[in-house]
C-alpha cells in the first residue's frame, strides 16, 4: 500500500479513506483547499516515512471500517450527508462558541494577547460561514440535484463556493495558529479548555465537510484536464 499511497493526493487519500483525515490534520496538511498535491510531496523528504506509516495506521484501525469512501454515494446521498452532518453541525456550534470565546477573551484578554485576535478571526468566520450554508441549501444543492442543471450557472455556483471555501481555510490556518494548535495553558480555566476544544472539533467538521464538496462533490459536475484546466 506504501508505493500507491505516496503517489496519490492527500484529496485522493482523505477521499477513499476518511480516517486518514486525522492524520494529515495532526501533520497541517491541507486536504481541502491545497488537497491536489500528492503525500509525498505534502510531507517533504525527511517526513514522508513517518506520515506514511500514520495513514496506513489509520486507514488499518478496526475504526476505519464503519465509514465507507464518499465517493461511493450518489450524488443525492452525498448531499444528504453534507447537510445532515456538516450544515447540521455548524449551525449548532458556531452558535455555542461563540458566547464561551467571547467570555474567555474577556476574563484572560490581558493575559494572553493572542485572545483578541482569534475572537475577532472567529467571528469574521461565522460570519462568512452562515451565509454560505444558505446559499448551498437554497441554490447550489437544489441547482445540482435537478434534472437539468443550466450548465453555466452550475459553474458559476461551484466558482462562488470555492472561492468561499479559501476563505474558511485561511481563517482556519489563522485560528490554529493563535491558539498554539488550540493548546490551552496551564493556568487556564475550565471555559478556557472547553473553547480550545470546540474550536478543534470545528477544525475537524470543516476540513471535512470542505474536502467533500471540493474533492468529491465538485467533480462530478466540473471535470479537469491533464494540465489542470477546468472544463464545463
Amino acid at each position: 500500500m506504501t508505493a500507491a499511497l505516496r503517489d496519490q493526493t492527500v484529496a485522493e487519500i482523505v477521499a477513499r479513506f476518511p480516517a486518514s483525515a486525522r492524520v494529515f490534520q495532526a501533520h497541517r496538511i491541507d486536504f481541502c483547499c491545497k488537497g491536489d498535491q500528492t503525500l509525498a510531496a505534502a510531507a517533504g523528504p525527511a517526513a514522508e516515512r513517518e506520515l506514511l506509516a500514520e495513514v496506513e495506521a489509520a486507514i488499518r484501525a478496526p475504526a476505519a471500517a464503519a465509514e465507507g469512501p464518499a465517493t461511493d454515494l450518489p450524488t443525492p446521498a452525498l448531499v444528504g450527508r453534507i447537510l445532515d452532518r456538516h450544515h447540521g453541525y455548524l449551525r449548532r456550534a458556531l452558535p455555542a462558541i461563540g458566547p464561551v470565546l467571547e467570555k474567555v477573551a474577556a476574563v484572560h484578554g490581558g493575559r494572553e494577547p493572542r485572545l483578541a485576535p482569534l475572537l475577532a478571526t472567529f467571528v469574521e468566520l461565522e460570519r462568512a460561514i452562515l451565509p454560505h450554508l444558505d446559499e448551498e441549501e437554497q441554490v447550489l444543492f437544489p441547482l445540482l440535484l435537478s434534472r437539468s442543471p443550466e450548465r453555466g450557472r452550475v459553474a458559476e455556483e461551484l466558482r462562488r463556493m470555492r472561492e468561499d471555501h479559501l476563505a474558511v481555510g485561511a481563517a482556519l490556518e489563522r485560528i490554529r495558529t493563535l491558539t498554539g494548535d488550540f493548546t490551552a495553558p496551564e493556568w487556564s480555566c475550565r471555559s478556557y479548555r472547553l473553547a480550545m476544544a470546540e474550536l478543534e472539533d470545528l477544525e475537524t467538521d470543516l476540513l471535512r465537510h470542505v474536502h467533500l464538496e471540493n474533492h468529491v462533490l465538485m467533480p462530478r459536475f466540473v471535470a479537469r484536464t491533464p494540465t489542470g484546466e477546468e472544463t464545463r
